[in-house]
């Protein structure tokens, strides 16, 4: 529970109201008074960067206005600092999607500045902030293998640049991160590293760094250690004055007193604890300092006062809604009432601490799929900048050799040697542009496959969403379980351009599977898959699965009686033919319900896979053809045939 706070603090340092304003005016005074638009830029981001501080909504307006006037002037530097404000500004309002959002940008522009020598220690250090922000967002997520991840990156580069003072910042956060999933020898090395630059640059939150690794030192019964570190960290926070890490410290030192059986010692700094959380309001302390008094009471069979302590407990962590604390008040209350025989009441709150229990459980599960989901859209945008990257970098080299033979050209027009040269190069040059528009329809077509992750993701939550309503929250774990398993195949190979055919079967399967539970088995499937096709054969990553999807919500859903949809994989000169039927309503039928229905809404997936069957032609100069047709007569529909025709292509393509 302390987590959280460890990290925040580190992050923010702890300023006084006077100083910052005094800087904010000085930052304010000078903004008015200059004309040039790099030095406001400077002073916009500047100003944004120190309100984090305090507000995080003028935090975002000033990053805002600097980012506007330094994409107008070509400024780089200045709108790497302002993408990084801004997410900063939303890390701290709660919007991690934007925060991430921002942060991709930040990196783009500052990987693509071309630096002096004189800029260059600034830009890497734009970087290394960037990535420990990055960091910071996915700590905040629980997602503490990927913060470890980017605070890593930004650790490596600021030891590069000997910035030993972000170093220990970097260095704490990553303690707290392994200390978050139970790697406490890991965490402790990091916060040793923590402290040793702490000492040397006198960081105010050294205090804190000392009472994670007495806490730690506490955790592996490691008494003495952990009381020597509790001593030093006291006498920093007295140095540094933080009234957050002073009650934090109170409660630690308090556990241990009481875990040597120094009782009046541990009452003592716990009563103090709450001194120091009732100056700043801070329920979620108070809260976890009467827990530990609610405890320490019950073990000493002093009922009344333990019963108290619960209440108040259970009190404040409603009023911030935190589950956590609740679900330990609750037990404590249960455990009380046992002691005394009142068998009733100690049912009741042990029956709110399982029904706690268990929506924390739910809760767990739902935040894991969301964090995926997140995880998965941040991937695939940075992917996204690499490939636009690329493509940027391969056209200013081919305009840079264009300009370079223009002036060979022009000097040496009038030989005839140079005239041949010229032919010879002018055919070379033909052939490089070729393999270049290859190359970028290769790419175009890493981007249209791009945005159909999104339209499958988006169409699969919305699915789940009218599961939960109509079935319920137990049949919705079911449903999730399955959900997540066609993710993990989704998200392992969205970034490939080719997929084994058997692999794309398996998550078809899945998906069926799916919606035949959504839909209470409306529908039969089969899948066949020839046998004159080899393992190796590989095809496009979902290309497919629209066709599927239309059959099954347009075809066989609105159909009275149960439907049926066969997928089949053939070989038809050196072309891979799938042919997906339904026996549904058909085509004609379809539009009319969609034009009757004012929820119809215009998909775009038929228009993406057209253009990717282009960029398919285009790169591998084979045919690529889509058909639908409706089947019977016109009289009665007996379903929709969907042929697509593809290049048989291979894995290691």
């Amino acid at each position: 529970m302390k987590l959280k706070l460890l990290l925040y603090i580190v992050f923010f340092l702890p300023i006084s109201a006077f100083s910052q304003t005094a800087v904010l005016d000085s930052l304010k005074g000078q903004l008015e008074t200059t004309t040039d638009t790099s030095e406001k830029v400077r002073l916009y981001n500047e100003i944004s960067n120190e309100l984090k501080y305090s507000d995080p909504n003028q935090m975002l307006e000033y990053g805002t206005k600097a980012l506007a006037i330094s994409q107008n002037t070509s400024n780089m530097f200045g709108e790497g600092n302002a993408y990084l404000n801004i997410g900063t500004a939303y890390i701290i309002l709660g919007d991690y999607e934007k925060a991430l959002d921002h942060f991709v940008w930040a990196k783009t522009i500052f990987e693509g500045i071309d630096a002096t020598e004189s800029l260059g220690k600034l830009v890497d250090q734009g970087v290394a902030r960037t990535y420990g922000s990055m960091g910071i967002v996915f700590s905040e997520q629980s997602n503490y293998a990927k913060a470890l991840e980017y605070y890593l990156k930004s650790a490596s580069i600021y030891e590069t640049l000997k910035d030993e003072s972000q170093s220990s910042k970097i260095y704490n956060n990553i303690g707290v991160a392994y200390q978050s999933q139970y790697l406490d020898e890991k965490a402790l090395t990091y916060f040793l590293k923590s402290l040793v630059l702490q000492e040397k640059t006198q960081n105010p939150n050294i205090g804190i760094t000392q009472t994670n690794i007495a806490n730690i030192y506490f955790k592996q019964k490691e008494l003495d250690k952990a009381f020597a570190f509790y001593t030093e960290a006291k006498k920093s926070i007295d140095i540094y004055p933080n009234p957050r890490a002073l009650g934090e410290w109170y409660n630690n030192i308090g556990a241990y007193y009481d875990s040597r059986g120094y009782n009046d010692l541990a009452i003592e700094n716990w009563q103090k604890a709450i001194v120091a959380f009732e100056s700043l309001n801070d329920k979620f302390g108070l809260a976890d300092t009467y827990l530990y008094l609610g405890r320490f009471y019950l073990k000493g069979r002093e009922e009344t006062k333990a019963l108290a302590m619960a209440t108040n407990a259970l009190r404040l962590s409603k009023e911030i809604t935190v589950l956590e604390q609740q679900l330990n008040a609750e037990k404590l209350l249960s455990d009380i009432y046992e002691n005394n025989g009142k068998t009733t009441l100690a049912l009741t709150h042990y029956k709110a601490y399982a029904a706690i229990k268990d929506s924390l459980l739910r809760e767990n599960d739902i935040r894991k799929s969301v964090e995926a989901s997140m995880s998965y859209e941040f991937e695939k945008k940075e992917l996204i900048q690499k490939e636009e990257n690329k493509k940027r970098e391969l056209l200013l080299k081919e305009e840079a050799k264009s300009s370079r033979m223009k002036l060979i050209f022009g000097v040496l027009i009038g030989l005839l040697l140079v005239g041949i040269g010229f032919l010879i190069y002018n055919r070379n040059h033909l052939k490089k542009t070729l393999t270049l528009q290859k190359e970028l329809a290769e790419y175009e077509q890493k981007a249209l496959h791009l945005q159909m992750n999104p339209h499958f993701v988006f169409n699969c939550l919305g699915s789940i969403s009218s599961f939960i309503v109509q079935n319920g929250t137990d049949s919705a774990i079911k449903y999730l379980s399955k959900f997540s398993k066609l993710m993990r195949l989704t998200l392992e190979y969205s970034k490939e351009s080719l997929i084994p055919i058997d692999k794309e079967i398996e998550s078809l399967e899945n998906y069926l599977q799916l919606e035949q539970l959504r839909f209470n088995d409306k529908f039969s499937f089969s899948i066949v898959k020839s046998n004159d096709i080899e393992d190796d054969v590989a095809l496009p990553p979902l290309l497919i699965q629209p066709f599927i999807e239309n059959a099954i919500i347009h075809g066989v859903i609105p159909k009275k009686d149960k439907g049926a949809i066969t997928i089949d994989f053939s070989l038809q000169d050196q072309s891979l033919i799938c042919v997906i039927l339904d026996d549904g309503i058909g085509i004609n039928t379809s539009k009319l319900n969609k034009e009757n229905s004012v929820l119809a809404h215009k998909s775009m997936a038929l228009d993406i896979i057209r253009k990717r069957l282009e960029m398919i032609t285009a790169s591998t100069s084979k045919k690529a053809t889509i058909a639908i047709e409706e089947l019977g007569d016109n009289t009665k529909s007996k379903g929709t045939k969907v042929t697509l025709q593809l290049p048989l292509r291979y894995v290691n393509e």
